[in-house]
């Protein structure tokens, strides 16, 4: 193999060196391949012809970066491209077996402009081997090292400025313990996401002046976590999701916070996934009413939400909840379930002292404890009146139960399900069930039905507000779903 006519390119940002190469006899799957040019190393990026000059011949990437001085173009023609490394900005190497930083000052050379590293399930062995690799990365800002069993210093480093531009840091199934994370978090002075999911943390203290910064905590799947240790972590002043999913929790409390009030624990924090607990009790969702900013909850998956109305109850007691189990709540559903509660607990309130009159009006303390929102409602909607909170007669109910099918008209591979909902029931809470079981926001759902008494037509259920009786829906009907 030999090299007349050779033209290097110089614009490839690391692997700068390309150049074209005459040969005689060539495989057919050369492109790829590695090559040797006077004792000069190379792969193969292009094959073929490159007129008006005659010969098949090759374009190659040189190793070293100072040979090359041309683009991998021939008088205006770009036949190939070398590797753009020194404009990559994201990589993965993800089980690779990386073990260390390397030679000193190539990371830096090589890809200097990198800003997200995964680095997850290596061979890294000590924290100190990360920050050989992250002083080389000047606009470092997300991190993924989990999986990665390492050694961390016995002290606080010195910060360094190693992290000063870390966003972004994820230490899953690490065996990090918390001591470990709060000794290194000085070097993160601008962390906002830490993600340290399977670890078996126990929160031993409170972060003093580190993590003041951080939006996000992924505390998830760390079993020996309780709600008291979750108290240390109360006053990090931005804080807005808290991820502590199967970490066993079954009760919470705000002690600074009686009946009615806001807590000054967890301030802006807006969005709590607690799925997979152990949460039985509604004292639990009495607490986070005191939540002052709180707007989205996730709480699937729990002893508590296996209930048909679950979710209505939480959207009731939870006065300023915007988003459930990752379903938007539209006013007209937290109306809905306001006034279901209302009348679903009426009869107890009356028994516990409560009375339309506002004079004679004393619930007891045993009723405000369990149902600490029931007076806002009742001031919100007026008191229930005795004809409302009149029980039907489990015969009559069981003639209003409609058996109905629900088909998605739009959906083909969505199987027809049946359900049986009261004739009394409200489009507007047909369709929040709907948006329960197909996972489909309220709002996007558009309803209908067709009867056999009635083939080929098909009526609008249009006003949410009115009830499946209203519009005529009977047994053995089909409801229509669209999206």
């Amino acid at each position: 193999m030999h090299e007349p006519l050779c033209f290097v390119a110089t614009r490839s940002p690391v692997l700068d060196s390309c150049c074209l190469i005459m040969s005689d006899i060539l495989p057919l799957d050369v492109v790829g391949r590695r090559v040797e040019v006077n004792g000069e190393f190379a792969t193969v990026r292009f094959c073929g012809d490159v007129p008006p000059v005659a010969g098949l011949w090759l374009g190659v990437e040189w190793d070293n970066p100072e040979r090359g001085k041309h683009d991998g173009s021939h008088e205006g023609t770009m036949y190939f491209k070398c590797s753009q490394l020194r404009a990559l900005q994201n990589i993965s190497l993800w089980k690779c077996a990386v073990s260390h930083a390397g030679e000193q000052g190539r990371i830096a050379e090589a890809c200097p402009n990198i800003r997200v590293v995964n680095l997850s399930k290596n061979l890294l062995s000590s924290w100190a081997e990360v920050v050989l690799i992250a002083e080389q990365l000047n606009n470092l800002e997300v991190l993924d090292l989990s999986e990665n069993k390492l050694q961390f210093p016995s002290d606080s480093p010195t910060p360094t400025g190693t992290f000063s531009n870390l966003k972004i840091l994820v230490l899953n199934k690490m065996g990090i313990t918390w001591a470990e994370v709060l000794r290194c978090a000085p070097s993160w002075p601008v962390l906002e996401e830490l993600y340290l999911k399977s670890n078996s943390i126990s929160i031993s203290e409170r972060p003093v002046n580190v993590l003041q910064k951080m939006r996000l905590l992924d505390l998830s799947s760390n079993p020996a976590i309780d709600e008291n240790q979750l108290c240390l972590i109360a006053y990090l002043p931005r804080l807005e999701h808290l991820l502590i999913s199967d970490i066993g929790l079954s009760s919470i409390h705000f002690p600074d916070a009686g009946i009615g009030c806001k807590t000054s624990m967890f301030p802006s924090l807006q969005y709590l996934v607690v799925n997979d607990n152990q949460i039985s009790e509604w004292s639990f969702i009495n607490e986070l009413d005191k939540l002052q900013s709180l707007q989205a909850l996730s709480c699937t998956r729990n002893p508590l939400t296996e209930g048909d109305k679950s979710e209505e109850i939480i959207i009731a007691k939870i006065g300023q909840l915007k988003t459930l189990n990752r379903c938007q709540i539209l006013p007209e559903e937290r109306r809905g379930a306001e006034l279901d509660y209302r009348k679903t607990f009426g009869n107890e309130w009356k028994k516990a002292g409560g009375h339309p009159d506002p004079d004679k009006n004393r619930p007891n303390a045993e009723f405000l404890l369990a149902h600490p929102r029931y007076e806002l409602l009742c001031c919100k909607y007026g008191a229930p009146e005795d004809e409302e909170l009149k029980t039907q007669q489990p015969f009559m109910l069981k003639n209003q139960l409609l058996t109905l099918k629900i088909k998605c008209s739009n959906q083909a591979e969505q199987k027809v399900l049946e359900k049986q909902l009261p004739d009394s029931m409200t489009i507007q809470k047909v369709k929040g069930l709907l948006s329960r079981l197909l996972k489909v926001p309220v709002s996007e759902l558009l309803l209908s039905y067709e009867s056999p008494k009635m083939p080929g037509r098909e009526i609008e259920l249009e006003n949410d507000l009115q009830s499946l009786q209203f519009y005529s829906v009977e047994n053995g009907d089909c409801l229509l779903v669209r999206w």
